[in-house]
């Protein structure tokens, strides 16, 4: 029995990546209804919009689904509240100390995972009393650990420290990834970048194309000052390059930043001035698909890759 599709009560251990302005109710439901853990990306809404995407995705789907909470964000108290009130029984936490949250959380009966870049804060969610943790490597889109430790290194380091499940995340898009990594001791993946391209991610059709025609090295981690942020070397991220050509402070780094540059890019489009957030693996990414077809691809690679290991 797999310890994640135990633990959330799911057919497939594929979790899909609560990544801000493409995460809504449309995309984690259909995640959910295809046998995976859909997740509500409460990062880039305000309290009143979750409590909204909550009750959607009730009526779009009756499978488990959850909701990821960054919890650097200011109404971190309201967005806690509105996931008890209405009921949701899974969340993923990030960015902060899971000791904030974790026992609250659990006290109400939720099952808590926390995402981690090192197996030093791996161990640290598992002290807090995390149900399972997610491991992502430098790999991956957005935010990103400041170790660096790549997802093939970081994978087999945790899974000799914790002795809760581990889910894989960081460039994978793909069954044959999902088997790599549960090969080096993963017990399931969470994916991110091949969800932005699909038909129901909430991003703009621009960004999703965009995601579709990157090639190998379009995308670089960079503001390591303010939150290592993976993102498409488009005229933005070029900008802040000329920046640092310049030696500037920290102040300078965020006037540039300025305020919801990532909505600009990924909810609205703007792919000249906006943030553009997506991982490594989406030069492997050549279309854009139903969360229906990516389900069923990556399964069905999954277990022919499966039969491709073992006759080796």
């Amino acid at each position: 029995m797999n310890k994640i599709t135990q633990l959330f009560n799911i057919k497939y251990p594929i979790i899909q990546g609560g990544m801000i302005w493409n995460s809504g109710y449309k995309l984690a439901s259909a995640v959910s209804n295809a046998g995976g853990l859909g997740l509500i990306g409460a990062g880039s809404m305000y309290p009143d919009v979750l409590r909204l995407h909550i009750q959607k995705c009730k009526k779009a789907t009756d499978k488990p689904f959850g909701v990821n909470v960054p919890m650097l964000y200011p109404n971190i108290e309201e967005i806690m509240n509105i996931i008890v009130e209405e009921g949701v029984k899974i969340v993923f936490t990030s960015a902060g100390n899971p000791k904030t949250w974790t026992s609250f959380l659990k006290e109400k009966g939720i099952t808590v995972v926390h995402v981690v870049s090192s197996s030093k804060f791996a161990l640290k969610a598992q002290e807090a009393g995390v149900d399972a943790v997610v491991a992502e490597g430098f790999e991956a889109g957005g935010h990103n650990g400041r170790e660096e430790s790549t997802t093939l290194t970081l994978i087999p380091i945790v899974k000799e420290k914790i002795q809760i499940p581990l889910i894989a995340a960081g460039g994978i898009a793909t069954g044959r990834a999902m088997l790599a990594t549960m090969i080096l001791g993963a017990d399931g993946v969470q994916v991110g970048s091949r969800f932005a391209a699909s038909f129901e991610s909430s991003a703009h059709d621009n960004f999703k194309q965009t995601i579709v025609d990157l090639e190998e090295g379009g995308t670089q981690v960079t503001l390591k000052e303010l939150a290592p942020v993976r993102l498409i070397k488009n005229k933005f991220y070029q900008d802040i390059q000329d920046l640092y050509a310049t030696a500037p402070s920290v102040d300078d780094l965020k006037i540039l930043l300025g305020r919801a540059r990532a909505k600009r890019g990924m909810l609205e489009g703007d792919l000249v001035e906006g943030e553009l957030e997506i991982g490594q693996v989406s030069g492997l990414i050549h279309e854009i698909k139903s969360v229906a077809a990516i389900m069923d691809g990556m399964i069905s690679e999954f277990e022919k890759a499966k039969k491709e290991v073992h006759s080796l």
